[in-house]
């Protein structure tokens, strides 16, 4: 991870505090967490290593929020909170896009994305707040039946240190328009966004805990959110294996999550594919954050008879990939820390040893700072269907090509993984692209594109081992408060 503990701090890096209670406040019992730059492994910032009496104390002032003056806002004042909250993060884009990139050692053009994304959530949910509409069934004569969507009340978010904004906003901002009041636990590896985010809430009028940031590491102050007693619900994105903790927490206390997971995700490239159009989108798919995406396409699944020409292509232009550091502002940045690092480099090695075919490497920028955590981004082809490249979340920037022999083959092979979170179909045929489509078994799928336009409208979320649940969207509201029925009998 990139942190150090207390013992090896600096002591001159700039502390960031966690938000309870509307208050910037250190940890209860002092201890601190180095967080490093990955581009070059230099500690910059300093954050709180929270435990359990600083969670303790951030759901007691949700708690306090929720049952006091954030629960008694109606929709309409919610969603005029949230809207000037999305403008503050506009009107502060620049300085928190250069934070999120130093953060987590993205590029700052993607910075800048995820900054104009996470604005945009709160926009989007703010304008949903006072639309979340009840219904009425017909039932007996004499009664009449309403059902009403109340807020869980107290939720617990686990963001991860990928998109710690673009997260931030589509889980927070879609708990808050309901009238939730929100606990988050950041990544202890980039998490100064989120802590500047909760600032701003503030600044714009959100009442005294009805947004608390509560920094540490995940086994420590994320251990004891999940496993809260007086938490009403969870949301997390990160690791499959973290979310099966999370949710074995949860479930000792009956309450319900979204869980947001791994993915393996499949683009199909059948012979009639638009490759011109095809081969950027493919190869962005894999290098956006360095691979470190859930929902990255890291196979690309070709129709035998276009293999040659379609690998070739895909090869030329991937060998034009570069990495490099945050400020250099190259297509992709480093690995988010040393583990993460070492994690992807052994896939690259055991890949190598088995005699997986190299089709192309990108390059690593000769300027890279030497204490930075890069990953020369790789190409293989033809992958086997057994090996762990075309099986396992390898996250980073790591490409997987293999062919299919028909439609039937195509759709066998894209869904013969434990993931599905996202898929590409890329064909000129509209029949085709509308069975292999519907026969995907995922949570997303685009045709003749991926991932458009950061997705804010589009429900989000996966099937089998990639989790449940939906973010994004106005589904995302749903998952965030709970149907009542309330039968009236009139006579």
């Amino acid at each position: 991870m990139n942190i150090r503990t207390t013992e090896d701090a600096s002591q001159t890096a700039p502390f960031s505090a966690n938000i309870i209670g509307g208050k910037n406040v250190g940890a209860a019992d002092g201890r601190v967490l180095d967080v490093l730059c990955p581009s070059d492994g230099r500690a910059f910032a300093r954050i709180a290593r929270s435990g359990e009496e600083d969670v303790a104390r951030a759901v007691a002032a949700a708690r306090k929020a929720f049952e006091g003056a954030w629960g008694r806002f109606t929709a309409i004042e919610r969603g005029r909170l949230l809207m000037k909250l999305g403008a503050a993060i506009a009107a502060n884009a620049p300085e928190l896009a250069a934070l999120e990139s130093r953060d987590t050692g993205k590029p700052l053009k993607h910075g800048v994305a995820d900054m104009v994304a996470a604005a945009r959530y709160f926009e989007y949910y703010g304008a949903a707040a006072d639309k979340l509409h009840g219904d009425t069934l017909p039932f007996l004569n004499g009664y009449t039946v309403a059902i009403v969507h109340d807020p869980h009340g107290v939720t617990g978010h686990i963001i991860p240190w990928n998109y710690p904004a673009q997260i931030f906003g589509r889980s927070v901002g879609a708990s808050l328009a309901c009238g939730n009041a929100c606990v988050v636990k950041p990544a202890e590896d980039a998490c100064l966004s989120v802590i500047r985010f909760a600032e701003l809430a503030r600044d714009v009028g959100f009442p005294d805990g009805a947004l608390n940031v509560v920094a540490g590491l995940g086994a420590e102050a994320g251990a004891a959110l999940s496993s809260h007693p007086d938490v009403d619900f969870i949301s997390f994105t990160g690791s499959t294996q973290t979310g099966t903790a999370i949710q074995a927490a949860a479930a000792r206390n009956n309450i319900g999550c979204t869980m947001e997971l791994g993915g393996k995700s499949p683009q199909l490239l059948f012979a009639d594919a638009d490759i011109e159009a095809a081969v950027p989108v493919v190869i962005n798919a894999i290098i956006q954050n360095g691979g470190q995406t859930c929902s990255a396409g890291s196979r690309v699944l070709i129709e035998r008879s276009a293999y040659p020409a379609f690998s070739a292509a895909i090869a030329e232009r991937f060998a034009k990939v570069r990495a490099g550091a945050h400020d250099r502002d190259l297509d992709m940045g480093a690995m988010i820390n040393a583990k993460q690092r070492a994690r992807v480099e052994g896939y690259l090695s055991r890949a190598k040893e088995a005699g997986r075919h190299v089709l192309a490497q990108g390059i690593v920028d000769a300027d890279a700072p030497a204490g930075g955590f890069y990953v020369t981004p790789t190409l293989f082809g033809e992958v086997p269907r057994e090996d762990a490249l075309a099986n396992e979340e390898v996250f980073g920037p790591v490409l997987s090509l293999m062919s299919f022999e028909d439609e039937a083959d195509a759709v066998a092979l894209a869904n013969g993984t434990p993931y599905g979170l996202v898929a590409g179909v890329w064909t000129r045929e509209a029949k085709r692209s509308i069975r292999v489509a519907r026969a995907m078994r995922c949570g997303q799928v685009f045709v003749n594109g991926y991932g458009a336009g950061g997705g804010i409208e589009l429900p989000f979320g996966g099937v089998k081992k990639s989790g449940h649940g939906r973010e994004k969207g106005f589904e995302a509201l749903y998952e965030f408060c709970a149907a009542k029925t309330i039968v009236i009998n009139h006579g």
